[in-house]
């Protein structure tokens, strides 16, 4: 928790004046039961009307005073927590934005958005509650001990049997609460990653019909959730039966005792009523010192676990943002990558230069690791040996910032955002014209369908682009792809949705219109292949031929049991 504090230092005023108030307020609670002994013994006692009124508007007086301290520490208490909540969140999200690919799956989509969300919400409250309650309850337990003491020491004696005990057992539902809380924060973990799946794979959900399965999953997930906090609720059900008890038993010690020495003469009746009132004080500020340590146990398990992201280390960085006139654009030396925790290489040992403006194939099986390739380009992830250099400079030393402006990347799964077309034509280039956007619409054959849309660039794309077919949406994002006119273009197949005329027309504009453009094309199609400069057949994670489309029939088996599986006469035509 205290790595998070720094997020607390534009509120110190906020930190220090709640709880100034909320003490001041508990102070004018202690004075109540002397009040009200002074009622009892002189107003009532002495049958005086006036002292009872006068003593009577004191206590009105001590409890609106006291309602406005609480209500100015609750102003101040939701002003540093949910400053210090905003600026957390936004700490947080700017750190997840910096990890690198390999901390991002080691952490997890749905547990990064559990922690960002529910997580940062838990410690917020707990900063808003100990402004609020942190320095009451133990001044409260302290103060009615001690103004206990005051009024008769011997009698007091009572409060230090009945306060352990009390705090006895707090301290056991506690030890057997903490860890069950822990746990219930990891299960909401598992019900956050089922509702995302869920809900981003309806589709295919639906196709197979596995809804009723994927219900029952998600209710088993949702009743550990449920059993759990049960489990806990059973558990701190105690709490309150139990103090609640040893309390009665306290004031039916008191008033025993107290008679007694009331009797003798030591103690007066108001003096055993304020007696009373110390005693409920005490275990009221102890159950809510009970709920506030749970609150903070959540804090603290929450805390931990948003610790455990800033903890990840960020994407290494350099400052290094230029160009090197290098023969060749991009150059792999005996480049190998394992992901983390695999028992094996990814890519083995691979390399082959290209040049400025040419156009390079990546074809292979399922898994030969072709998008792995392509995503060491940019540098998502960094290379385990070798060296991989863009314009012959080393990618590891670029600033990524830099680097990713000259290179564009059209993922396999075509994504779009919610808003305009033109909002998401803009996402490389915010200062591109409708000019610069309709022609790289063109470019992409999106403009086709597009010009037909009754509100064209304005056209609302629902969230993932759900309200346009599979074709269209991978369209518009090689389209973004390619506004600005980035040096290097990586396709990542892209185009699988696209049929085999609409494809021909996509490579025919991309020689034509962005001949200065280096393409980086994957594809299971060796027809969408065929003219590339060069193309690298992966197997297993290796390069098994390098060359033109020509060089690898004739020399590279894989590729020729490719192409012979797809070719016919008529596309051979083509």
């Amino acid at each position: 928790m205290k790595n998070l504090l720094k997020y607390l230092k534009n509120y110190r005023k906020e930190l220090f004046l709640g709880p100034l108030f909320k003490l001041l307020e508990a102070i004018f609670e202690l004075i109540v039961p002397l009040v009200m002994a002074e009622i009892i013994d002189k107003g009532i006692g002495n049958n005086d009307k006036k002292y009872i009124l006068l003593m009577s508007g004191l206590i009105v007086l001590l409890g609106v005073c006291g309602l406005g301290f609480a209500l100015t520490c609750q102003y101040f208490a939701s002003k540093c927590a949910y400053g210090f909540g905003t600026e957390l969140r936004e700490a947080l999200y700017k750190h997840i934005n910096k990890l690198s690919y390999e901390s991002i799956d080691k952490m997890g989509t749905s547990s990064l958005v559990n922690r960002l969300t529910n997580d940062s919400n838990t410690v917020q409250n707990g900063v808003n509650m100990f402004i609020r309650l942190a320095t009451r309850c133990p001044f409260l337990v302290i103060g009615s001990t001690v103004m206990a003491v005051m009024i008769d020491a011997k009698l007091a004696l009572i409060f230090f049997v009945v306060a352990p005990l009390i705090a006895g057992i707090i301290f056991f539902i506690m030890n057997k609460t903490v860890p069950m809380y822990k746990n219930t924060q990891k299960k909401l973990d598992r019900a956050a990653l089922l509702t995302r799946e869920n809900l981003e794979g309806t589709r295919v959900i639906r196709a197979f019909s596995r809804q009723q399965e994927e219900i029952d999953e998600f209710n088993n997930a949702v009743n550990d959730i449920a059993e759990s906090s049960v489990a806990v609720g059973k558990i701190s059900a105690i709490l309150n039966p139990f103090s609640f008890m040893i309390m009665n038993l306290g004031i039916v010690a008191v008033l025993y005792f107290g008679g007694v020495r009331i009797d003798t003469g030591n103690l007066t009746q108001g003096e055993l009523t304020a007696f009373v009132n110390y005693m409920t004080q005490i275990l009221l500020a102890l159950i809510v010192l009970a709920n506030l340590i749970v609150i903070f146990t959540k804090a603290f398990a929450s805390a931990k676990r948003i610790n455990e992201i800033f903890e990840l280390q960020p994407e290494k960085n350099s400052e290094f943002a230029g160009d090197n006139n290098s023969e060749n654009i991009i150059e792999f030396k005996n480049v190998s990558f394992r992901y983390s925790g695999a028992g094996d290489n990814s890519l083995k040992n691979i390399s082959f230069t290209l040049k400025k403006g040419q156009t390079l194939g990546i074809i292979g099986g399922t898994g030969s690791g072709k998008s792995t390739l392509a995503s060491l380009i940019p540098c998502f992830y960094p290379a385990n040996e070798g060296e991989i250099l863009i314009d012959g400079i080393n990618v590891n030393n670029y600033d990524k910032d830099y680097l990713r402006k000259k290179i564009s990347i059209v993922p396999q799964k075509a994504v779009l955002f919610s808003g305009s077309l033109r909002e998401n034509m803009k996402w490389r280039d915010e200062n591109a014209s409708d000019e610069d956007i309709i022609f790289a619409l063109k470019t992409a054959q999106a403009w086709e369908f597009v010009e037909k849309m009754p509100d064209g660039l304005d056209t609302f794309i629902s969230q993932g682009g759900k309200n346009l077919s599979g074709g269209q949406k991978q369209r518009i994002s090689i389209a973004r792809a390619m506004v600005g006119n980035p040096d290097i273009l990586i396709l990542d197949d892209s185009t699988s949705a696209l049929d085999y005329a609409t494809d021909l027309k996509l490579r025919k504009a991309l020689k034509t219109d962005m001949s200065g453009t280096t393409v980086i094309m994957i594809s299971q199609r060796t027809t969408s292949l065929k003219d590339a400069d060069k193309i690298i057949v992966m197997e297993d994670g290796e390069a098994v031929g390098t060359g033109t489309n020509d060089e690898l029939l004739e020399n590279c088996e894989i590729y020729r049991e490719i192409y012979n599986s797809q070719m016919n006469a008529k596309e051979e035509n083509k």
